[in-house]
């Protein structure tokens, strides 16, 4: 089988690697993904592309796999950050790593490729499994790690040629197996923040591309005026850092666009103010639509799921009612559904 491999840097694609040429006689080749903001941006930060390519490089050496770096740069600024900038402007709250696998890991990716790979591997905690004649994203063994969130658009022709290998295991083991095969980056921190912004801030991200705009933080409560900000597009509903006032804890709970307002409050209002029924557009399943109304819920990454009622209002939008009521959803957020341990598919919160 021929298996093309993406590799970051990181440990746990160095892992799935490793695991995979130790599988059996497979035909791998490595991908590093070279993105648009090295050049662009450079000023604003640390960028780490040379710092992990360096990993990559004795990775694969040590695996006797060889290696290949691709640009994707144009791909990135059309397909990723002209999108999650538009989204911000807007007032919403994009998810930008959804976008990522979906249209360039699995997107932009394969169409380089074309059809010379059998299987695209990554390192992403998610598991595949064929049910017939489709094919079903499954959670990862490890509650915490789990990254379906973030796969929650891919399509079938897309599943039918993903591998995770380390999508059974937990991140424990994988951190031993790093040692085990004393990896160059073993003992690397796992990276954090949006796929493409690498150590880049995120603030600046949004100042290059939006500049600032003052305006006033509001109590949402009493209405009175407790700050000022720099531009709403810094702000997303259930935010609690970063906003620069005393007196705290204040959260945001609502932003007005047309006056760039950001609403505030502390956290008993906060909680009053949170939501258990919401729209969802732009909905995409996986699989078959489901038959079942009540599902599983996230509407951010991280272990815990809610459950919900679905009803559907259009071809196109879904009413959700959720058990328990939520402070921090956000127009703009991925809701992703789940029946048990299938990801079901994604919706855009309204």
């Amino acid at each position: 089988m021929k298996i093309a491999m993406l590799i970051s840097g990181g440990v746990d694609s160095s892992v799935a690697l490793r695991l995979l040429k130790q599988s059996g006689d497979h035909d791998i080749t490595a991908f590093y993904l070279k993105i648009w903001l090295e050049d662009e941006l450079a000023a604003l930060g640390n960028c780490p592309w040379e710092e992990d390519l360096r990993y990559v490089r004795a990775v694969c050496e040590t695996a006797g796999v060889p290696l290949h770096i691709i640009s994707l740069q144009a791909e990135y600024h059309a397909r990723i950050v002209d999108f999650a900038i538009s989204e911000l402007a807007a007032g919403r709250t994009p998810s930008p790593d959804i976008q990522c696998n979906s249209r360039i890991k699995f997107g932009a990716f394969f169409e380089k490729i074309d059809n010379t790979f059998d299987k695209v591997a990554t390192g992403h905690y998610a598991r595949v499994e064929q049910r017939g004649n489709q094919y079903a994203l499954l959670r990862a063994l490890d509650p915490v790690k789990d990254q379906t969130y973030f796969l929650s658009r891919l399509r079938q022709d897309q599943l039918a040629r993903a591998l995770f290998p380390i999508g059974h295991l937990p991140k424990k083991d994988v951190r031993m197996l790093a040692r085990q095969f004393d990896l160059p980056n073993q003992d690397r921190p796992d990276s954090q923040g949006i796929c493409f912004l690498g150590k880049i801030k995120f603030p600046d991200f949004v100042r290059f591309h939006l500049g600032q705009r003052p305006g006033d933080i509001v109590d949402a409560e009493s209405k009175q005026i407790l700050g000022r900000h720099e531009g709403y597009w810094f702000y997303t509903i259930g935010q609690r850092q970063g906003i620069g006032l005393g007196g705290g804890p204040w959260y945001v709970v609502r932003k007005d666009v047309t006056s760039n307002t950001v609403y505030v409050a502390h956290a008993p209002q906060r909680s009053a103010q949170a939501r258990h029924v919401f729209e969802v557009s732009d909905v995409h399943w996986i699989n078959d639509p489901p038959e079942a109304a009540k599902l599983l819920l996230r509407v951010r990454h991280g272990p815990n799921l809610t459950g919900c009622t679905l009803r559907t209002l259009d071809s196109d939008r879904l009413e959700v009612t959720m058990n328990e009521p939520d402070p921090g959803i956000a127009p703009g957020q991925s809701a992703v559904f789940y029946d048990n341990e299938v990801c079901l598919g994604a919706g855009t919160i309204v």
